[in-house]
């Protein structure tokens, strides 16, 4: 081990000295690229923890597990994940242990009908006699998916953000099953009635707090990485009641989205601002720009990881 490290070590000397002259590839990278395996590979009490945040945004959200791809293939630690709404939902399935190609499948088969009783005859219900639609298909779709876990039963520690309808307060579920408290957390308001959980009516936590980073520094973290779909709302048409409620949610959580931006460590934005909540269909567009904006952001999670190990070691 000790003449394994000689050798990098002289490796680098080398390529310091010899610059341009010898060597085409970026030296820069070749060295944080050695520290930061280095660094991975330290017992977890000596690295620093790191908290994912994925926030809300309906089919834009598919991104996230573009983005965890990206991730996984650089072997970022993950302690643990906190989301909202789209964010609940992907975090719920990668903090059970499906492998992210079979999350990324899920993503790009996934149906409104899989996940609610949305249909032209329920819309006719809804109108005529003001029954708002269920989502109780996705409790179940969830269920299925993951096993009827608990959150103490999950691979990875996870949180989820969800709305009390009555009261205004936001709801962090951290423990008890975990299908419901993603389903709440992703329960459009006006559209799907509330989620009745322990005497309260739970909707979309993007209402109080569509990117939850202030949630996650509940927990302690050294490094916050936030993912964010936002929508750009000077595009969004009002075409139906839908776009017109999710602009709605938009528009109330601007400033809680700045705040909580200014608040991440890395902030992780794929290109998806053109594509509508409602588009599950444009699962693969999204899972695609969540990849290629995770992949640009690796180099500085890479030194992030390495300039807090350093402090949590010899500060």
């Amino acid at each position: 081990m000790k003449l394994r490290l000689k050798i990098i070590t002289a490796i680098l000397c080398a390529v310091l000295f010899l610059g341009n002259t010898a060597f085409c590839f970026d030296q820069e990278e070749f060295i944080i690229d050695h520290l930061y395996y280095k660094t991975i590979n330290l017992p977890k009490e000596k690295r620093p923890k790191i908290i994912l945040v994925l926030g809300g945004g309906g089919a834009r959200g598919f991104a996230h597990v573009g983005v965890l791809k990206a991730l996984r293939e650089a072997n970022v630690p993950i302690d643990m994940v906190v989301g909202t709404s789209m964010g609940a939902l992907v975090g719920s399935l990668y903090c059970s242990g499906i492998k992210i190609e079979d999350i990324e499948k899920i993503a790009e088969d996934i149906k409104w009908a899989d996940i609610s009783n949305l249909g032209v005859p329920s819309l006719i219900t809804m109108v005529t006699s003001e029954k708002l639609l269920s989502t109780e298909k996705m409790e179940k779709y969830v269920n299925k998916l993951i096993g009827d876990k608990y959150f103490f039963q999950l691979k990875i520690p996870f949180a989820c953000v969800a709305t009390d309808i009555k009261t205004g307060e936001k709801i962090i579920f951290k423990e008890g099953p975990v299908a419901p408290a993603a389903r709440a957390s992703a329960n459009i308001p006006g559209i799907f009635a509330p989620v009745e959980y322990r005497q309260r009516f739970l909707v979309d936590g993007g209402l109080v707090e569509n990117i939850p980073v202030s949630v996650a520094k509940l927990f302690d973290p050294d490094i916050i990485i936030t993912v964010a779909v936002s929508a750009d709302i000077t595009k969004n048409a009002f075409s139906n009641i839908f776009y017109t409620l999710f602009q709605t949610i938009y528009i109330q959580g601007q400033q809680s989205d700045k705040n909580n931006l200014a608040m991440s460590d890395i902030v992780i934005a794929p290109k998806v601002s053109d594509v509508s909540a409602i588009e599950l269909g444009k699962a693969a567009e999204c899972i695609d720009a969540g990849f290629i904006a995770g992949k640009n952001s690796l180099k500085k999670i890479k030194q992030l990881i390495i300039d807090k190990t350093y402090e949590k070691n010899v500060l």
